[in-house]
């Protein structure tokens, strides 16, 4: 087991890159050729990100363009996330990384005490969410259409201060390794992603607003000012690397990995083919 990995903090990037440099990351460390990687990014200009398997139909395309966000399609499940003033990371290691092994719930939960401990370093409440999530979602308790935004429900291992979501995460395996990406909203109202999805009428698209203000919030509405992208940054490399028992070495993508992940947005991620394929 190694304790070196690679830190690795990008600049703000387009959806379609910031997707393709996960992916291009996870091909390397499937053939040893990178280092298990904690990747911390934001998106410009802001994006509105569909989980693997859900409908295009969800975006109300129009109103999107309006507002200048991009779209993509991620690699991995959940429901859509507009992302907008906060901090994504990223963790991507072969699955044979003790770190990460066993189940996709017992590497969540690995991964999810590092989170636990980097969001209480910026003097957050907060707590895991430990059950499935599912008994807290009527609309899968009652059978009807899920709702389309991700933030409104927390899932097993989910970070919530006083009963809010505040992290949302989303894992992949494949035989190259695991990637497990999720946002940290920072600042702004979450309400906004209703404005580029479909509904029925505004009156849902208002009902569907105030619901997600009731179950999802920001470090800023919890601690009442705002805290800085960098300070969250670093508040994320010190737990990983306190509880994971790591040592971080920031190390820029190499020439490979940069120039796959140019290959994956003209092929995957910025290609219609991928995007609306659902």
């Amino acid at each position: 087991m190694t304790n070196i990995w690679r830190l690795l903090i990008t600049p703000p990037a387009r959806g379609a890159w910031n997707m393709a440099v996960d992916e291009s990351i996870l091909e390397h460390i499937g053939r040893g050729e990178s280092l298990p990687t904690l990747r911390l990014y934001s998106w410009q200009p802001p994006c509105l990100s569909l989980g693997h398997a859900q409908p295009f139909a969800d975006v109300d395309v129009d109103r999107l363009e309006e507002r200048g966000w991009d779209v993509v399609r991620r690699p991995t499940g959940g429901r859509a996330i507009l992302h907008r003033d906060e901090l994504t990371y990223s963790v991507i290691a072969p699955t044979d990384e003790p770190r990460v092994a066993g189940s996709i719930l017992e590497s969540h939960n690995r991964l999810a005490g590092a989170l636990l401990q980097a969001v209480k370093a910026l003097g957050l409440p907060v707590e895991i969410k430990e059950d499935s999530g599912a008994s807290h979602d009527p609309e899968r308790t009652q059978g009807l259409t899920p709702n389309p935004v991700c933030f409104e429900v927390p899932s097993a291992y989910e970070i919530t201060v006083h009963g809010k979501k505040l992290i949302g995460s989303a894992q992949a395996r494949r035989k190259e390794g695991m990637l497990q990406h999720g946002s940290l909203p920072l600042t702004g109202n979450l309400a906004r992603i209703t404005d580029a999805l479909t509904f029925a009428d505004e009156s849902a698209r208002d009902d569907a607003a105030q619901r997600l203000l009731t179950r999802a919030t920001t470090v800023e509405s919890v601690l009442g000012r705002e805290v800085l992208w960098n300070d969250a940054a670093q508040a994320f490399v010190w737990a990983f690397e306190a509880t994971l028992n790591l040592t971080l070495e920031e190390q820029p993508l190499s020439e490979n990995e940069r120039g796959r992940a140019d290959e994956l947005v003209r092929e995957k991620y910025a290609s219609p083919d991928w995007t609306h394929r659902v």
